[in-house]
């Protein structure tokens, strides 16, 4: 990758937050959009977990990061701290890894 992609990419960015602002300005939006903005983060992050969960390369797997994300889903579920979710998650995976 050169650096005048990475230039050309960060400043196609940039000018995409820009024209947001450029575009809505001052003007507030409908609270039906604004709900719809709040959710996209937790949308965003939890599509990245699973592609990574359940896909190598082209292909989609069922192997041990699957428990750990179970375990570490039901854990958060029940309310457990989020270092502990992450460390139940980090080694269930570890122990199915081991088992098999």
């Amino acid at each position: 990758m050169s650096w005048t992609l990475i230039i050309a990419l960060g400043l196609g960015a940039y000018a995409f937050k820009v024209l947001g602002l450029v575009v809505v300005g001052a003007r507030t939006l409908p609270p039906v959009v604004e709900r719809c903005l709040a959710l996209i983060p937790a949308a965003l992050l939890s599509a990245l977990i699973v592609k990574d969960t359940f896909s190598v390369g082209q292909d989609l797997v069922l192997d041990a990061r699957a428990a750990g994300v179970a375990v570490a889903v039901l854990a958060a579920w029940r309310r457990v701290p989020i270092p502990v979710v992450i460390v139940l998650g980090a080694a269930t995976t570890a122990v199915v890894r081991a088992a098999f």
